[in-house]
């Protein structure tokens, strides 16, 4: 089931490259390729803050997914921003510090990958056992992260804004959930990307 899951989350990936090599993908290729992935990073960084509310309301244990969704978050963010330094800068990478410096959704984007990048790194139990409590702290920026990549994804779209607006509503209903009184889980010291990417 987890496989399936996992296999299913990179369908969007497949046909976005199927549909770039095909030349599917209408007049402009690249940028949709590049709200493809940037969209999917979203969902599946969403999707990894939804299992704490799920696993809490519904008693599923799917806190092997939690993990698993963050990487796949990455993978989506590192693609998203592969193919905007491949092929909108051409790996100028003068082009890319004039960009982070002066374009603020690229500013607030580029942060979002970035502050992924640790909790990626740490994610195992390995990093867990070796952080203790620094590595909660560490994996609570996933909020932040979460933050940034909505504003990236609401400056980047230029007129409609129901996209940007839906996946925000649905971040502040999972860090509102977080926020109400519970009981603590069984496994209060095991949470996170460690055992999961994204903390609580």
């Amino acid at each position: 089931m987890h496989g399936s899951v996992i296999a299913l989350l990179l369908l969007p990936l497949a046909a976005g490259v199927a549909g770039t090599a095909l030349d599917r993908l209408g007049a402009n290729p690249v940028e949709e390729f590049t709200h493809l992935t940037g969209e999917w990073a979203l969902r599946c960084l969403l999707l990894s803050l939804a299992v704490t509310p799920v696993r809490r309301f519904s008693g599923a244990a799917i806190q092997p997914y939690r993990r698993s969704f963050g990487l796949l978050a990455y993978a989506y963010g590192v693609v998203h921003f592969s193919v905007y330094l491949v092929f909108d800068l051409a790996f100028d990478f003068s082009l890319l510090f004039e960009d982070v410096a002066e374009r603020p959704y690229i500013t607030v984007g580029f942060a979002a990958l970035v502050g992924l990048t640790p909790l990626v790194v740490t994610s195992s139990r390995a990093w867990q056992a070796r952080l203790g409590r620094r590595w909660v702290a560490l994996h609570r920026l996933v909020y932040l992260v979460a933050i940034l990549a909505i504003v990236h994804f609401w400056w980047f779209v230029k007129a409609d804004h129901l996209g940007p607006a839906l996946h925000a509503g649905l971040l502040a209903v999972l860090l509102g959930v977080r926020l109400l009184p519970r009981q603590p889980p069984a496994d209060a010291g095991n949470r996170g990307w460690g055992a999961g990417l994204g903390h609580g």
